[in-house]
């Protein structure tokens, strides 16, 4: 039986480490729990060397697979493992069907790590571009708790609400998204077809044109004359940006977070799924720790991130998430405070789970609001940039009328 060394808390602040025995890790952590203590941090005191992976595919050999395609695959792999088809016979099944050919490669990679004596997570870490952390240890949490269709089926719910969001918040930018290219696309049209045809008519009238009037002409011939010149600045600038991303990207992720409106749906939207990941992985039976260094990648903030690093180490040290994450000012007090709350209780779990479908909730509204007030405002912006066009060519006209009385 091997044995575990772990890390835990004794009430709210008083941490403790000891080795303990068990069959598995999840078997470790349960012994813990049993013992009145919360488990921070579990690792094998003596675990053989992982086995070389037996994929054979470089990862740069690898194409497109949609997130949407590996949520369809666990879903059908923890089907059939739930009906008794062994996992080989199940990759086989799932790889034969599958139109994919990239992850069709994938899986006859896995197969043929498993057949050569790997267990299952060792072949999905082969591909860590395709299965990240997370899905990677819920797999092996299920391994060691002979549980795997469960965890499998864990990772498939997941996976759909985080698809479900993003799905609402692209729905909502659609007809914005649309209105701003058909009108893009309309201003260019007339500025560069339209105008020229007119403006010839304006040059020969002899006279001084009105100030709008001339704008739209200088606007017109700079389009016509330096469109590739504009390009060609824009392409510089986004890959300058790319270039520049890692440089930029904590004043960038600040920017974000002060942004008005959006700014607390980035906090809300970044928190829901950072409460919602450590949930899954706690409730999993891994350790807080464990849980935190998986859970912090899925943030795309950086300034989140680096705050949540902070309380990692607070943690590691004996002190209490929540309590760090509320001395920081950053996070909200009703998720901090619920943080706390769960961290005395024992139930850190059930408080996540809180916080998340809160700010869930709250997501969902911003969405809705944004998605009613950035229609009518796209349309105004877009009504009064046509609308300063087609008066800039039509005031020209009205001079002539006027000087015709």
């Amino acid at each position: 039986m091997p044995s575990y060394k772990y890390r835990a808390k004794k009430g709210s602040e008083g941490v403790i480490e000891n080795i303990i025995e068990a069959h598995s890790e999840k078997e470790a952590v349960e012994k813990i729990i049993q013992l009145g203590f919360t488990p921070v941090r579990i690792e094998i005191v003596e675990k053989k060397p992982a086995a070389e992976s037996k994929t054979g595919l470089p990862a740069r050999q690898l194409g497109k697979i949609r997130f949407r395609q590996i949520t369809i695959f666990t879903r059908q792999l923890a089907g059939l493992l739930k009906s008794g088809v062994p996992i080989l016979t199940s990759l086989n099944i799932i790889s034969d069907q599958s139109e994919n050919v990239h992850l069709k490669e994938v899986l006859r990679g896995i197969h043929n790590g498993i057949k050569d004596g790997e267990t299952f997570s060792s072949g999905l870490s082969g591909f860590p571009k395709i299965f990240p952390p997370l899905y990677i240890a819920l797999v092996r949490t299920g391994e060691d708790s002979g549980a795997l269709p469960g965890a499998l089926l864990r990772i498939v719910d997941y996976r759909e609400k985080q698809e479900e969001m993003l799905s609402r918040f692209r729905m909502a930018l659609a007809y914005p998204v649309l209105m701003a290219v058909v009108g893009l696309g309309t201003i260019i049209f007339m500025l560069t077809f339209v105008m020229p045809r007119i403006m010839q008519i304006f040059v020969n009238m002899g006279q001084r044109l009105p100030l709008p009037t001339r704008i739209l002409i200088s606007l017109s011939e700079f389009l016509r004359n330096w469109w590739f010149w504009v390009i060609l600045f824009l392409i510089i600038l986004f890959a300058r940006r790319r270039l520049r991303a890692k440089s930029a990207k904590l004043p960038l992720s600040l920017f974000k977070l002060h942004l008005p409106i959006f700014g607390k749906f980035i906090l809300k939207a970044e928190l829901s799924r950072f409460c919602r990941t450590l949930e899954l992985l706690i409730k999993s039976g891994i350790p807080i720790l464990n849980g935190i260094e998986i859970a912090v990648p899925v943030l795309n903030n950086e300034v989140l991130v680096n705050q949540l690093k902070l309380s990692y180490k607070d943690l590691e040290q004996g002190g209490s998430f929540g309590r760090s994450l509320k001395n920081s000012k950053l996070f909200p007090p009703f998720m901090s405070n619920l943080i706390i709350v769960g961290e005395e209780s024992g139930r850190l779990d059930e408080a996540l789970g809180e916080v998340a479908a809160f700010y869930e909730r709250d997501t969902d509204e911003l969405i809705r609001i944004m998605s009613s007030l950035l229609e009518p405002l796209m349309i105004l912006v877009m009504g009064l940039i046509v609308g300063f066009i087609v008066v800039s060519m039509l005031l020209p006209i009205f001079d002539i009328n006027i000087m015709a009385e």
